[in-house]
């Protein structure tokens, strides 16, 4: 069907849709060091960062947003919805580049704030993680290995566009990069209920440091080789009746700690 100004919207049949549906496959992605982002925010953001290559939306939605990017495709909704991972699709599919780093080149600029995912398998709480941290000005975020892949669908939705915020490490052993933080100058803190020290014990001149905090599941934390590696192995206190704090919740508490220290250590210099 053509639309009034000639323009005939793709299909999902289309072959620029289809290959963009492949990127949907992990090993589709890598092969190309592409992947999708959905949603009016995250592509804005992905927009900003430089990243796409191609955006498809409906005639509606990019009539609203007016995405400047440098290929724009008019899909049918049935052709949006096939790159789509939602059950209602929000409109707008960006084709992006990847945008992880190695960590050596993370550790050059010398982060001062650093949250590191270790065994973090659910995509929406590695994204969540990350779009707090992003929120709390931390510098990097690192996937380890056993974590989630930070490119998965509902990861990339989860972090409402901080993926384009932040450098973003993919991969790396959990000892390895423990090693490497530490060789860069930062303190690693271990979070864990059963912490030797409370968060509320650390004080200014430790909080103020550069840190990096690790993460691990809600379902086991962290492993044992990775909390004997850490400088400390901190809980946050609970001073209410709850049993525990989920991860987003408790990595919230964490950064914004250390976040709070850091800048009036700042401000006082």
């Amino acid at each position: 069907m053509t639309r009034p100004g000639g323009i005939v919207p793709f299909t999902e049949r289309t072959p620029r849709v289809s290959a963009a549906r492949k990127l949907l496959r992990r090993r589709y992605a890598d092969a190309g060091r592409r992947f999708l982002a959905e949603g009016p925010q995250a592509v804005r953001e992905a927009i900003t960062a430089g990243v796409v290559v191609e955006l498809f939306g409906t005639e509606e939605t990019l009539g609203r947003y007016g995405f400047d990017a440098p290929r724009v495709s008019v899909v049918t909704e049935a052709g949006l919805a096939s790159l789509s991972e939602t059950v209602q699709p929000q409109g707008v599919v960006a084709v992006c580049e990847y945008v992880d780093v190695p960590l050596t080149e993370a550790l050059v600029a010398r982060p001062q704030l650093v949250a590191v995912l270790n065994e973090i398998r659910d995509p929406g709480n590695a994204g969540t993680v990350l779009r707090t941290a992003d929120a709390a000005g931390a510098d990097a975020v690192v996937f380890t290995d056993a974590s989630v892949d930070p490119y998965n669908g509902k990861c990339v939705r989860s972090t409402a566009g901080s993926l384009f915020h932040v450098d973003v490490v993919r991969g790396g052993s959990p000892l390895g990069v423990v090693t490497a933080l530490k060789d860069a100058g930062l303190q690693v803190f271990a979070t864990t209920g059963y912490g030797a020290e409370s968060l509320d014990e650390l004080g200014h001149a430790r909080l103020s440091r550069p840190t990096a905090w690790l993460f691990g599941s809600e379902a086991h934390g962290l492993p044992q080789e990775l909390l004997e590696a850490a400088d400390a192995r901190v809980r946050v206190p609970i001073h209410g009746r709850a049993e525990s704090l989920n991860l987003a919740a408790a990595a919230a508490v964490c950064l914004y700690s250390s976040a709070s220290h850091q800048r009036r250590k700042e401000a006082a210099s």
